[in-house]
Protein backbone atom coordinates (compact mmCIF):
# COMPACT_ATOMS: atom_id res chain seq x y z
CA UNK A 1 0.00 0.00 0.00
CA UNK A 2 1.15 3.57 -0.86
CA UNK A 3 0.65 6.50 0.79
CA UNK A 4 1.05 9.98 0.57
CA UNK A 5 3.04 11.91 2.57
CA UNK A 6 0.97 14.55 5.09
CA UNK A 7 1.52 18.18 4.96
CA UNK A 8 3.98 17.75 8.02
CA UNK A 9 5.88 15.38 6.35
CA UNK A 10 6.53 17.12 3.61
CA UNK A 11 7.12 20.27 5.57
CA UNK A 12 9.96 18.11 7.67
CA UNK A 13 11.24 16.76 4.43
CA UNK A 14 11.24 20.27 2.76
CA UNK A 15 13.54 21.97 6.03
CA UNK A 16 15.75 18.69 5.72
CA UNK A 17 16.91 19.68 2.31
CA UNK A 18 16.61 23.08 3.58
CA UNK A 19 19.57 22.65 5.75
CA UNK A 20 21.90 21.53 2.45
CA UNK A 21 20.69 23.13 -0.22
CA UNK A 22 20.52 27.09 1.20
CA UNK A 23 24.52 27.02 2.40
CA UNK A 24 25.29 24.80 -1.21
CA UNK A 25 23.18 27.87 -3.25
CA UNK A 26 24.85 30.79 -0.51
CA UNK A 27 28.12 29.80 -0.88
CA UNK A 28 28.02 29.20 -4.57
CA UNK A 29 26.93 32.69 -4.88
CA UNK A 30 29.22 34.38 -2.65
CA UNK A 31 32.37 32.47 -3.79
CA UNK A 32 31.72 33.85 -7.47
CA UNK A 33 31.55 37.49 -6.20
CA UNK A 34 34.18 37.15 -3.99
CA UNK A 35 36.61 35.19 -6.64
CA UNK A 36 35.61 37.86 -9.15
CA UNK A 37 36.16 41.26 -6.72
CA UNK A 38 32.93 42.32 -7.79
CA UNK A 39 31.74 45.21 -5.51
CA UNK A 40 32.57 48.78 -5.65
CA UNK A 41 35.75 48.68 -4.23
CA UNK A 42 37.80 47.37 -6.83
CA UNK A 43 39.44 50.79 -9.30
CA UNK A 44 38.33 49.70 -12.65
CA UNK A 45 34.77 49.66 -10.83
CA UNK A 46 34.98 52.51 -9.22
CA UNK A 47 36.01 54.73 -12.41
CA UNK A 48 33.32 53.90 -13.85
CA UNK A 49 30.71 55.79 -14.69
CA UNK A 50 27.48 55.12 -13.06
CA UNK A 51 23.94 54.79 -14.00
CA UNK A 52 21.15 57.26 -12.05
CA UNK A 53 19.46 54.43 -10.88
CA UNK A 54 22.69 52.63 -9.39
CA UNK A 55 20.90 51.81 -5.73
CA UNK A 56 23.99 52.21 -2.63
CA UNK A 57 26.89 49.46 -2.92
CA UNK A 58 26.07 47.96 0.39
CA UNK A 59 22.54 46.88 -0.82
CA UNK A 60 24.04 44.32 -3.26
CA UNK A 61 25.24 41.98 -0.58
CA UNK A 62 22.07 42.54 1.24
CA UNK A 63 20.24 41.32 -1.81
CA UNK A 64 21.89 38.63 -3.26
CA UNK A 65 22.26 36.90 0.03
CA UNK A 66 18.56 37.00 0.97
CA UNK A 67 18.00 36.08 -2.79
CA UNK A 68 20.30 32.85 -2.82
CA UNK A 69 18.95 31.82 0.56
CA UNK A 70 15.08 31.62 -1.05
CA UNK A 71 16.85 30.25 -4.16
CA UNK A 72 17.99 27.59 -1.73
CA UNK A 73 14.19 27.17 -0.54
CA UNK A 74 13.04 26.93 -3.58
CA UNK A 75 15.76 23.98 -4.42
CA UNK A 76 14.26 22.26 -1.05
CA UNK A 77 10.93 22.87 -1.73
CA UNK A 78 11.48 21.00 -5.06
CA UNK A 79 13.96 17.91 -3.92
CA UNK A 80 11.29 17.43 -1.19
CA UNK A 81 8.31 17.04 -3.27
CA UNK A 82 6.80 13.34 -4.63
CA UNK A 83 8.27 11.49 -7.69
CA UNK A 84 6.97 13.99 -10.57
CA UNK A 85 8.16 13.55 -14.51
CA UNK A 86 9.79 17.21 -14.37
CA UNK A 87 11.41 17.05 -11.35
CA UNK A 88 14.66 15.66 -12.76
CA UNK A 89 14.76 18.37 -15.82
CA UNK A 90 13.64 21.02 -13.18
CA UNK A 91 16.87 19.78 -11.19
CA UNK A 92 19.11 20.24 -13.96
CA UNK A 93 17.90 23.53 -15.58
CA UNK A 94 18.21 24.61 -12.14
CA UNK A 95 21.76 23.68 -11.62
CA UNK A 96 22.27 25.33 -14.98
CA UNK A 97 20.88 28.59 -14.38
CA UNK A 98 23.07 29.07 -11.04
CA UNK A 99 26.48 27.94 -12.94
CA UNK A 100 24.66 30.96 -15.24
CA UNK A 101 24.57 33.39 -12.33
CA UNK A 102 28.18 32.05 -11.07
CA UNK A 103 29.79 32.69 -14.24
CA UNK A 104 27.97 36.68 -14.58
CA UNK A 105 30.20 38.15 -11.55
CA UNK A 106 33.79 36.82 -13.58
CA UNK A 107 32.83 38.12 -16.65
CA UNK A 108 31.66 41.26 -15.52
CA UNK A 109 33.88 41.98 -12.40
CA UNK A 110 36.88 40.15 -13.33
CA UNK A 111 37.39 40.21 -17.59
CA UNK A 112 35.61 43.61 -17.68
CA UNK A 113 33.39 42.33 -20.47
CA UNK A 114 30.48 44.78 -19.74
CA UNK A 115 28.59 43.95 -23.59
CA UNK A 116 29.43 40.70 -22.78
CA UNK A 117 27.68 40.75 -19.13
CA UNK A 118 24.64 42.01 -20.82
CA UNK A 119 24.24 39.19 -23.09
CA UNK A 120 25.25 36.61 -20.16
CA UNK A 121 22.75 38.13 -17.63
CA UNK A 122 20.11 38.14 -21.06
CA UNK A 123 20.50 33.95 -21.45
CA UNK A 124 20.62 33.95 -17.02
CA UNK A 125 17.17 35.35 -17.28
CA UNK A 126 15.68 33.06 -20.05
CA UNK A 127 17.02 30.36 -17.66
CA UNK A 128 15.55 31.54 -14.54
CA UNK A 129 12.14 31.83 -16.36
CA UNK A 130 12.94 28.06 -17.60
CA UNK A 131 13.31 27.13 -13.85
CA UNK A 132 9.90 28.61 -12.83
CA UNK A 133 8.03 27.22 -14.77
CA UNK A 134 9.38 23.65 -13.74
CA UNK A 135 9.16 24.23 -10.53
CA UNK A 136 5.91 25.58 -11.38
CA UNK A 137 5.19 22.42 -12.20
CA UNK A 138 6.44 20.68 -9.47
CA UNK A 139 5.88 22.76 -6.46
CA UNK A 140 4.03 26.60 -6.69
CA UNK A 141 5.84 27.32 -3.32
CA UNK A 142 9.21 26.73 -5.38
CA UNK A 143 7.95 28.73 -8.26
CA UNK A 144 6.87 31.58 -6.31
CA UNK A 145 10.43 32.01 -3.85
CA UNK A 146 11.98 32.47 -7.82
CA UNK A 147 9.84 35.38 -8.37
CA UNK A 148 12.14 38.15 -5.84
CA UNK A 149 15.48 36.66 -8.22
CA UNK A 150 13.81 37.69 -11.34
CA UNK A 151 13.12 40.64 -10.52
CA UNK A 152 16.21 41.39 -9.16
CA UNK A 153 18.08 40.12 -12.38
CA UNK A 154 15.72 41.70 -14.39
CA UNK A 155 16.92 45.28 -12.66
CA UNK A 156 20.77 43.61 -12.79
CA UNK A 157 20.12 43.52 -16.68
CA UNK A 158 18.80 47.23 -17.07
CA UNK A 159 22.10 48.20 -14.71
CA UNK A 160 24.10 46.10 -16.84
CA UNK A 161 22.65 47.39 -20.27
CA UNK A 162 23.32 50.91 -18.92
CA UNK A 163 26.96 50.72 -17.12
CA UNK A 164 27.59 49.53 -21.56
CA UNK A 165 26.19 52.31 -22.40
CA UNK A 166 27.86 55.02 -20.30
CA UNK A 167 30.74 53.31 -20.38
Amino acid sequence: MTEIASASDRSGSVLRWAFITVPIVVIIGLASGWASGSGGDGVWFANLVKPGIYPPAYLFGIVWTILYILMGFALAFVLAAPANPFKRFALIVFAVQLIVNALWSPIFFGAHLIGFAFFWILMLIVLVMATMAYFARISRTAMLLMVPYLAWICFAAVLNLRFWQLN
